[in-house]
C-alpha cells in the first residue's frame, strides 16, 4: 500500500440501490482496487429518502440531503467506511464529522436532451424543432428556468424515478413527454449515449453545481481512509467543484431555487473562471456574472509558510491569530473526534488522532491532502466572491421570491396529497360500513350519507383546530366501490 500502514483488510463501501449509483460505485471500487490490490472492497447498498419518494418533484419535498442522509448515518454508525455520491447530490454544508475525501475526474457536466423513441423514431431532433406545446420532462427548477427563456414554445412537466423508469415513461405509447432533460454524464455511465439527441451548452443551459463529478465521502477524522482516497482526486475537477460549492453555500441555495454555473481552469492550470447565474422560476429574471483568479495549481509544494505558521501557532497555544484563521482552525474536522462522535475504542489511536494542522485542509466540505492550502483557499474565494457580487446585484431578492413561490407550490401539493389520502380513507370506510350494514335494515344510500357526514364533521373539526378555512365541499359519493360485488 505504498508505505501506508493499514490493519484493515476490508473496506465497506456505501451506495444507493439504483443502477446508476451502483455503476458509479463500482467504477470507484475498481480504481481503489487498482491502487490497493491487497484490500477487499465490499459494496453495501442503502435506500435513501430520495429513492423512496417518487411521486413529488425534489424541489417540492422540502428536505435536504435527500440522497445522502441515510448513507451518512451509516458512516456515523460505522456500518460503512466510505460512501460514493454524485457530488451534485451532496449539500454544500456537510454534517459534523463528515468530509469529502476524493473528487474524481469530472465527466460531461452538461445537460442532454433525450427525445421520445415512440414519437420521433429515426428523426434527428432538437428543442428548437419541437412543435408548439411539446412537453419536456424534468423536475429541475434550474433547467426549467433556463430552457423556458431559450424555448418559450415548450411546456414542462415533472418526472421522477431512476433513469430506467424515466426512459420508460418517455417511450410509453401513450406517454405525455416529447423529451426529457437528463445529465449527460449519467447517460454515458449507463452506456446510453446513443439516446442523446442534443447537448445543451452553457449558452442555453448552465449546469448544476458539481454536475458530472463523483465524490467519495468518509469520516473526517479517519486519517487512514483520507490518505487512501487521496489517490483518486482529480485536481482540476476538485478546484472547479470547490469554487462552485462555495458559491452555493454563500448564496444559501439548494434544489428549491434555480442556481446554475459554468467553470473552467485554464490549460496552463494557473487560473480559474467561474460563471454563476440565479433565475426566477419562470426564467423571466436572471443575474449572470463571472469571477476569475489565479491558482497556480501546477505547484506540488507543501502548504504555504503562512499555513505552517498557523499550525505552529496552534500547537504552541498562540492566541494572537486573526479571527478568520481561528475559525478555520476550530472548524478543523479532526477536532470533532473530541465532540462526541462515534469512534470505536480500538480506533482511538494514531490512526485518527495523530494529525497536525498542516494535514487538515478542509474547504467547503472537501479535504484535499495533496494540494497546497493557498491554492484551495483561492479556489474557494472565487466562489465566495462571485456569490457576494451576485448578492450585491440583487440575487437575494430573486432567490427569495423563487423560494417563496416554490414553497407555495409545495404547500398546494401537500394539501392535494392530504385530501387525496382523506378521500381514499373515506372510500374504504364507505365500502366497509355498507357491507357491514347489509343485514341491519339500513339502506346502502343512508349508510353512505351518514359516513360522508361523519367524515365532513371530522374534517371541519381538524380545520378549526388548525385555524384553516375549508378549501372545498366534502367529497362526493364515490362512483365505484371496490366491494361493489359484495353488495348484491
Amino acid at each position: 500500500m505504498d508505505g501506508l500502514e493499514c490493519d484493515k483488510k476490508i473496506i465497506r463501501v456505501g451506495s444507493r440501490k439504483s443502477q446508476l449509483a451502483l455503476v458509479q460505485t463500482h467504477l470507484v471500487v475498481d480504481m481503489l482496487q487498482h491502487h490497493y490490490p491487497d484490500i477487499e472492497f465490499k459494496v453495501i447498498t442503502i435506500s435513501t429518502q430520495g429513492d423512496q419518494i417518487l411521486d413529488k418533484p425534489l424541489s417540492k419535498i422540502g428536505e435536504k440531503s435527500l440522497f445522502t442522509k441515510e448513507l451518512e448515518i451509516a458512516l456515523e454508525d460505522l456500518k460503512v467506511d466510505i460512501v460514493v455520491h454524485s457530488l451534485k447530490d451532496l449539500p454544500s454544508t456537510l454534517p459534523p464529522g463528515m468530509a469529502i475525501g476524493a473528487v474524481l475526474h469530472r465527466d460531461s457536466p452538461y445537460d442532454a436532451v433525450v427525445f421520445s423513441a415512440t414519437k420521433y423514431a429515426g428523426q434527428k431532433m432538437s428543442l428548437s424543432e419541437l412543435p408548439e406545446g411539446s412537453v419536456i420532462g424534468t423536475s429541475s427548477l434550474r433547467r426549467v428556468a433556463q430552457i423556458k427563456r431559450a424555448y418559450p414554445h415548450l411546456k414542462f412537466a415533472d418526472v421522477r424515478g431512476n433513469l430506467n423508469t424515466r426512459l420508460r415513461k418517455l417511450d410509453a405509447t401513450n406517454g405525455i413527454y416529447d423529451a426529457l432533460i437528463l445529465a449527460e454524464a449519467g447517460l454515458d455511465r449507463m452506456g446510453w449515449s446513443e439516446r442523446v439527441g442534443e447537448v445543451l451548452d452553457e449558452g442555453n443551459c448552465m449546469y448544476a453545481i458539481s454536475q458530472g463529478a463523483m465524490a467519495v465521502e468518509c469520516r473526517s477524522f479517519d486519517i487512514e481512509t483520507l490518505e487512501l482516497l487521496s489517490k483518486l482526486s482529480h485536481k482540476e475537477t476538485l478546484l472547479r467543484c470547490l469554487a462552485e460549492r462555495a458559491l452555493l453555500r454563500t448564496l444559501e441555495g439548494g434544489c428549491s431555487v434555480p442556481i446554475a454555473v459554468f467553470s473552467k481552469v485554464a490549460e496552463e492550470g494557473n487560473s480559474l473562471l467561474l460563471r454563476g447565474g440565479v433565475f426566477s422560476l419562470d426564467g423571466s429574471e436572471s443575474i449572470i456574472l463571472e469571477e476569475a483568479a489565479r491558482l497556480d495549481v501546477h505547484s506540488e509544494s507543501a502548504p504555504t509558510s503562512s499555513a505552517t505558521k498557523d499550525a505552529a501557532d496552534h500547537q504552541n497555544g498562540d492566541t494572537g491569530e486573526p479571527e478568520s484563521k481561528r475559525k478555520r482552525r476550530l472548524s478543523c474536522p479532526y477536532a470533532e473526534v473530541a465532540q462526541g462522535h462515534k469512534v470505536p475504542p480500538e480506533a482511538i489511536s494514531s490512526r485518527y488522532l495523530s494529525v497536525k494542522r498542516k494535514d487538515c485542509p478542509y474547504f467547503s466540505g472537501i479535504i484535499a491532502r495533496n494540494l497546497p492550502h493557498d491554492t484551495l483557499e483561492r479556489a474557494e474565494k472565487v466562489g465566495i466572491d462571485l456569490a457576494l457580487k451576485l448578492k450585491k446585484a440583487g440575487a437575494d431578492r430573486i432567490l427569495n421570491e423563487a423560494k417563496a413561490e416554490n414553497d407555495k407550490l409545495k404547500a398546494i401539493m401537500n394539501e392535494e396529497r392530504r385530501l387525496n389520502e382523506a378521500n381514499q380513507t373515506l372510500l374504504k370506510d364507505i365500502c366497509h360500513k355498507v357491507v357491514k350494514s347489509a343485514g341491519s335494515g339500513q339502506g346502502p344510500l343512508d349508510t353512505v350519507k351518514q359516513v360522508i357526514k361523519d367524515h365532513g364533521n371530522i374534517r371541519e373539526n381538524l380545520m378549526k383546530e388548525q385555524k384553516v378555512e375549508p378549501s372545498g365541499s366534502p367529497p362526493e359519493i364515490p362512483q365505484v366501490c371496490p366491494l361493489k360485488h359484495k353488495l348484491t
